[in-house]
């Protein structure tokens, strides 16, 4: 037998800036100069592209840079594998090289589909964010996390690729509808729980302030949420371990996602399932009763839902959508629960009727 080894091992430099302040967009082709490109194409949606993709595109060809629009509906239901092929058609169409860049103008299915074309388009080409939502902000836009939902499961169909940069303009947080800033909130305190009980007690104090778009409370809360996710994900780009915590309320989460077909919002499923894997830390000896209500009563404070009746779910429905979850290794679950707050972990060792128990009892 002859062996010929392909020996490709070398350190690649996937770092990059979370830029946060006001009236960035309108800078934008400042950033752009910085990106070894030579055309820009901006993807986003229908109901961005007549408001901020329009005038980022006369922006930037004043600017003489050249730059494309494509648009696709609005709304998870977009997040396919045929939505990201129209992307590519229109991309081979404009005869978009390697040399060109994609902005991604949006929130998180802006960002995961746009992001997801740049990992495969031309076998890869640079993507930078612009995250127009707060979910966007302190969470999708952050990691290389691309991904299209599949008819089994969230995100199901991806890859790890990291921008090149993302730009958080904080004046898009003035026009955010209040639903809006409540879906981006459950991942802005899913950081803080699973990671700094500090940055808890801040949002908890300030929660006011927040829901009232106190754009200099919100750029602090922000900028520390971006840090929490950016420390876990340079410690593990590819969630071999630690980046798992990040899944906090993730696994009956996206399965309430599923099980909807996506009729519900990201962070509504992302708080039902942190409230339930509260409890469970609970019931396993592991976090303290007044803990998870401390955590539920921030929650419900904010608008948010804490049990599958307010969707009028069946526990059988979400168990049927959780054996598709990618964080299944050798048939176990990866569940993440809490120690205390700012304090999470992952275990193997709940199994499926943990959670059955732990759904029904409401």
């Amino acid at each position: 037998m002859e062996v010929v080894k392909v020996d490709l091992r070398e350190e690649i430099d996937n770092s990059y800036d979370i830029v946060i302040g006001r009236g960035l967009l309108d800078n934008l082709a400042m950033e752009l100069r910085k990106i070894p490109a030579n055309e820009f194409v901006i993807i986003t949606d229908s109901n961005i592209a007549g408001t901020y993709g329009k005038r980022l595109l006369n922006d930037l060809k004043n600017k003489n840079i050249d730059v494309h629009l494509i648009t696709f509906s609005a709304g998870e239901k977009s997040k396919t594998r045929k939505t990201k092929e129209k992307l590519e058609n229109e991309m081979l169409r404009l005869n978009l090289g390697r040399d060109a860049c994609i902005i991604a103008l949006g929130g998180g299915v802006a960002g995961d589909i746009a992001g997801f074309a740049a990992a495969t388009y031309m076998r890869g080409i640079p993507y930078i964010h612009v995250p127009t939502t707060l979910l966007a902000m302190v969470d999708s836009s952050i990691g290389g996390k691309v991904a299209v939902d599949t008819g089994h499961a969230k995100n199901a169909v991806g890859a790890f690729y990291q921008p090149k940069k993302v730009v958080i303009d904080l004046n898009f947080l003035k026009t955010l509808p209040k639903k809006e800033l409540v879906n981006g909130l459950a991942e802005l305190i899913k950081h803080a729980l699973i990671k700094d009980k500090d940055f808890f007690h801040f949002i908890e104090k300030n929660i006011d302030r927040i829901l009232a778009c106190d754009v200099d409370i919100l750029k602090t809360a922000i900028k520390r949420s971006c840090e929490i996710k950016a420390d876990i994900v340079m410690q593990d780009e590819k969630e071999k371990g630690l980046r798992r915590i990040l899944n906090y309320g993730h696994t009956i989460g996206h399965a309430i996602e599923s099980a909807l077909s996506y009729r519900i919002s990201h962070g509504n499923a992302i708080a039902i399932g942190m409230s339930y894997a509260a409890k469970l830390s609970a019931k396993l000896g592991h976090l303290h009763e007044g803990s998870v209500i401390r955590q539920n009563n921030l929650l419900e404070y904010i608008g948010l839902p804490h049990k599958l009746s307010h969707h009028k779910l069946k526990p059988r429905r979400i168990l049927e959508h959780v054996q598709y979850d990618k964080k299944i290794m050798n048939g176990r679950i990866n569940f993440v629960l809490l120690n205390s707050i700012g304090d999470a972990f992952v275990s193997d060792e709940v199994n499926i009727e943990d959670i059955k128990n732990i759904l029904e009892e409401g």
